[in-house]
């Protein structure tokens, strides 16, 4: 189980929670075990009919079994409280960490790995490795202990019926190893199929239009049909197997019962042992039996945990190229140049820029121009430094980009990208995003600005119209006009508009220019464009040839 030793400083952190745990484990058990002997002493009492203290006796043995029955319950119940308790913190800090990761790796990381299989590790892998911190830890270790306490009892009580009662277990051990790999690897396909469909339904959903479009839903529905047959059959072989170990399992515990009445029955012929012992074992062994039956679905549970802790490993080990290693405070003017910058695709090879050389000095505006794969979006890209050149260096302020603290930079710049993405938010959280706590006044006026104040005006609910994901409810053109609004409130140093007005026509996007011409005044702008009329309003033209 090497992947789930990386929750080791976990359980370090919530030591003290899990070490209460422990102590109630064996209190729990301790009561329920050391009620069990005063059981066989009432059969004895009552089968000894000439006791002239049966009475007062039973009747003291029941008080006992009463009060170890109630201290036994409120220490489970004080153990599922630490235990369970702890695993829950820990799978809350778990998925806080993922997702703080989301944030860090890089877009190349995004492009190797697709959404479905990213969501899979923060839900079912987390809680996958939550049935391991809670009950597959608690379970084990009460199993442990149980068999512990209860050995040394049925020793006390009589030895060679103890020898006979433990026979099966070496072979229940056996069967426990033999089943877990089998189960591992089922339990790893089965994860790697849950990605699968969880990608293929996240794709359905986000392409539903086109798949309208094309009338391709008996298609899709076909494929998904396919993929949730294939991962039904793997979940069936997988739940064969535990069935078959839990059966095996409960088959041997129930030879031990058999073992008890043959070899007990004998020693209770020949003089041996009482009636009130042979209780006792009985009662030993069935309230072994749940927690031993147990250890079939805890092996699976670990199985199964440590199959997605290995998978979050691999996507935390992701490390992205892209690290800030400057945190200080600093005024950005917007001095751009970049110095023989080429960028390589790594998953396709494309070279997208060969040695583009060019300056902006700060407030200056340029306008980039080019066939299509002539690589202006990835232009923009480096210059949001959401990518690293594969050659040359990007200067801002006569600086390197790579040493400049990401945070404030990218806090000072102003990106609206080529596809127009909007949260399944309102209309009014959409233009505020940029800004921390914006009032509605500007963001109304930014709205204004982008030329789409009128539109939302029509909507039925207004700025508190939800544009549904990916902005689904609003046209093309009024989507580009709510990230121009969105860029536009944060009054960024750097402005990059990458073909943003593609979606308007001729009077509208002319409008929109106007509006916001003394907006970009003073402010670096870059606007990636394919229109004459567009490029026309900035200071300086960079054509790149493809």
């Amino acid at each position: 189980m090497n992947s789930l030793r990386s929750l080791n400083s976990y359980f370090w952190k919530y030591r003290l929670q899990i070490f209460l745990g422990l102590s109630f484990i064996v209190l729990s058990n301790f009561f329920t075990i050391f009620r069990v002997q005063y059981v066989g002493k009432s059969v004895d009492i009552i089968a000894d009919s000439q006791s002239s203290e049966w009475s007062f006796q039973i009747s003291k043995y029941v008080l006992i079994i009463i009060f170890s029955s109630l201290f036994a319950g409120f220490f489970t119940f004080m153990m599922r409280q630490t235990i369970i308790v702890a695993s829950r913190k820990i799978e809350y800090e778990l998925k806080n960490k993922i997702y703080r990761h989301y944030q860090e790796i890089s877009l190349t990381d995004y492009k190797k790995n697709t959404i479905g299989d990213f969501m899979n590790r923060l839900s079912e892998d987390v809680v996958a490795v939550r049935m391991y911190l809670g009950p597959g830890v608690m379970y084990i270790i009460n199993t442990v202990v149980l068999v512990f306490i209860t050995g040394i009892y049925m020793l006390k009580t009589e030895v060679q019926l103890t020898l006979w009662a433990l026979v099966p277990l070496p072979v229940l051990a056996y069967l426990i190893f033999k089943v877990s790999s089998v189960i591992n690897r089922k339990s790893k396909n089965q994860q790697k199929k849950q990605s699968e469909i969880s990608t293929l339904v996240t794709d359905s959903f986000s392409g539903i239009r086109v798949i309208k479009f094309f009338a391709k839903e008996l298609f899709v529905d076909k494929i998904y049909k396919r993929e949730v047959l294939s991962f039904q059959k793997g979940a069936l072989d997988l739940a064969k197997t535990e069935a078959y170990f839990y059966t095996i399992i409960l088959l041997i515990l129930g030879l031990l019962n058999v073992i008890i009445l043959y070899v007990g029955g004998i020693k209770y012929i020949n003089g041996e042992i009482s009636v009130g012992k042979i209780a006792d074992f009985f009662m030993y062994i069935n309230i072994l039996i749940f927690p031993v039956s147990m250890v079939g679905w805890v092996t699976s549970v670990n199985q199964r945990a440590e199959a997605s802790m290995q998978r979050i490993n691999e996507f935390l080990n992701l490390k992205s190229e892209i690290r800030n290693q400057n945190f200080s405070t600093y005024p950005i003017k917007g001095n751009i140049e970049f110095r023989n910058v080429s960028y390589v695709y790594p998953n396709t090879g494309i070279r997208a820029l060969d040695k583009v050389n060019f300056s902006l000095s700060a407030g200056e505006s340029l306008a980039i121009m080019g066939k299509t794969g002539s690589g202006k979006t990835t232009l923009a890209l480096l210059l949001s430094r959401l990518i690293e050149p594969t050659e040359g260096e990007i200067l801002l302020d006569g600086k390197n980009l790579k040493e400049h603290n990401l945070v404030l930079y990218r806090s000072c710049l102003g990106y609206v990208p080529q596809e127009s993405y909007l949260f399944s938010e309102t209309v009014e959280k959409n233009i505020g995003f940029a800004v921390d706590n914006p009032s509605f006044s500007a963001v109304v006026e930014y709205a204004k600005k982008a030329d789409v104040h009128k539109d939302i005006e029509g909507f039925t609910w207004g700025y508190q119209t939800l544009v549904g994901e990916r902005g689904v409810a609003l046209s093309g053109g009024q989507k580009q006009r709510i990230c121009i609004a969105r860029a536009l409130i944060k009054k960024p140093s750097v402005l990059i508009f990458d073909d943003v007005l593609s979606a308007l026509d001729t009077k509208t996007e002319r409008k929109v220019l106007d509006n916001i011409a003394q907006e970009i005044s003073g402010h670096t702008t870059v606007i990636i464009t394919h229109r004459e009329s567009t490029a026309q309003k900035a200071d300086r033209i960079l054509y790149l040839d493809s």
